[in-house]
């Protein structure tokens, strides 16, 4: 992640416009700001979501609120809750999200 030309600022996340993402089941709610080649989120899942891909996108990711059950190619699943983060190369290892109860994150790619 290479990080260029982004003055200091700040994010009021509550009035960043939310847009809808479904999932193989629940939805995920984004919260979205763009740096450049940054991308900085915001991330709500419903109670019930699981993500309809595997992601190979690098991520830094932090779980605010809930559980959140990360299930990876290689066959493991890795359980965080508040206040624990992961984070991932591109391509290294394809990941996809899920929760039972629901989740709040924020996600920087």
């Amino acid at each position: 992640m290479l990080m260029f030309d982004i003055p200091f600022g700040t994010t009021d996340w509550e009035g960043v416009e939310r847009t809808e993402h479904a999932g193989e089941t629940g939805k995920a709610y984004w919260r979205t700001r763009t740096f450049n080649n940054i991308r900085v989120r915001m991330v709500e899942y419903t109670p019930g979501y699981l993500a309809d891909h595997w992601c190979q996108k690098g991520h830094v990711l932090l779980v605010l609120d809930g559980e959140l059950h990360t299930e990876l190619a290689d066959g493991r699943t890795v359980v965080l809750t508040k206040g624990q983060s992961y984070q991932v190369a591109d391509g290294d290892l394809a990941h996809r999200s899920k929760t039972e109860h629901g989740a709040k994150l924020f996600i920087v790619d």
